[in-house]
């Protein structure tokens, strides 16, 4: 497993360690991949647009192949359900 965000490589690593997590954090500062995957997107927070990171899962294959895409991740389940995703597609 690898985490993207377009926040800094130093933002990751004092996210990483506070949230003593087991897996590497990619600095995706220019925005690059999440554009790439089309989760680069116009939000809305109290009425003011920015731009920002639409919170996605991806499934990569053994063949480097997008295998599922779960768009606008809610974290209450989603470990599971991707688990489970994991398993039928015997990953």
């Amino acid at each position: 497993m690898i985490g993207v965000s377009p926040d800094s490589v130093e933002s990751h690593q004092q996210f990483k360690k506070k949230n003593a997590l087991p897996y590497r954090l990619l600095a995706d500062e220019g925005h690059r991949l999440a554009d790439a995957f089309g989760i680069w997107k116009e939000k809305s927070l109290y009425g003011q647009k920015y731009m920002g990171v639409e919170r996605t899962t991806v499934i990569i294959d053994q063949k480097g192949r997008v295998a599922r895409i779960f768009p606008k991740v809610q974290i209450p389940g989603h470990v599971q359900e991707v688990e489970q995703s994991v398993r039928d597609l015997g990953l």
